[in-house]
């Protein structure tokens, strides 16, 4: 008797291949799941303003919305978008104040949070002014830096710098704080000196906590523009918000609010991404 070893007739459809569908169809609901929500969100919208419960000052209709849109995008009558400036270039010129004020902060929180997280009496010294810092609203200390610095450009950097600034500088800290020590000890005893091994073990441990903390840090900027743009805010974005609710131009301030939220959601997804990238081990959301 003679055994065959020729291998049995394989399955035309792989066991890998099997769940595609499935994943396909779940890729699918979850994009349109968003769409959904937004095409409700319009709708419910509409409803309301149509229902007469509001003014049109208050609750303007989406097709006035739109339509301010499209005068602040493009020259109309003569003028050049809102007070001369296109909508792309005022949302670009806070983008800019952001990168500037926002990447002071986050570096500055970077460097803190190490020297926190390694050094004792530096984190017991410096730990209360971070959270103090933390808790104050970026109006209450704007009003102090208009004084110091005048009203140009320095005191919205620096408001945005020291907004962004605490929320980096507690997650790095937290992060080198929990760099497991058995990580580190067997670092020294294989001849790592201090820099090595904040380089090699706590920098690459803490990146994933720290990166989480950039993000939140440019929510909070973000959060601030408008705050930083109320004096000399024009051109830009927060500033055209605010110089429109000053004459009741609802529909101007929504679309500059639709700018800033979508801009945010933009920025946040590019930073998921470079998360990722960065630190794939710590998987995906």
């Amino acid at each position: 008797m003679s055994l065959s070893l020729r291998p049995e007739k394989a399955d035309p459809l792989p066991a890998a291949v099997a769940p595609r569908p499935a994943r396909s169809s779940s890729a699918l609901r979850r994009s349109a799941l968003p769409l959904g929500s937004l095409v409700l969100f319009l709708f419910l919208w509409q409803l309301l303003a149509v229902s007469g419960t509001w003014s049109e000052t208050l609750v303007p209709p989406p097709v006035k919305v739109w339509r301010a849109f499209i005068d602040v995008s493009t020259t109309h009558d003569g003028v050049r978008g809102y007070n001369g400036t296109y909508l792309i270039e005022h949302l670009g010129i806070s983008l800019r104040r952001i990168a500037f004020g926002a990447g002071i902060g986050i570096a500055a929180g970077v460097v803190f949070g190490l020297l926190m997280g390694t050094v004792g009496w530096v984190r017991s010294l410096f730990e209360p002014w971070i959270t103090f810092l933390r808790t104050l609203p970026p109006l209450a200390y704007f009003s102090l830096l208009i004084i110091w610095l005048g009203i140009n450009e320095e005191p919205k950097i620096t408001l945005l710098a020291v907004a962004a600034f605490p929320p980096v500088a507690v997650s790095t800290t937290t992060a080198v704080a929990a760099v497991p020590k058995a990580l580190t000890e067997a670092a020294r005893a294989l001849g790592a000196s201090r820099w090595d091994v904040v380089r090699d073990v706590v920098v690459p441990s803490a990146l994933p906590e720290t990166l989480t903390g950039v993000r939140l840090a440019v929510g909070v900027a973000y959060s601030s523009l408008v705050a930083a743009e109320l004096v000399n805010g024009l051109p830009g974005i927060g500033g055209m918000v605010k110089d429109a609710a000053n004459y009741n131009n609802t529909p101007v301030v929504l679309v500059g609010i639709i700018a800033i939220g979508i801009s945010g959601l933009i920025i946040d997804g590019l930073l998921l991404r470079l998360e990722r990238a960065v630190v794939p081990w710590r998987g995906r959301t």
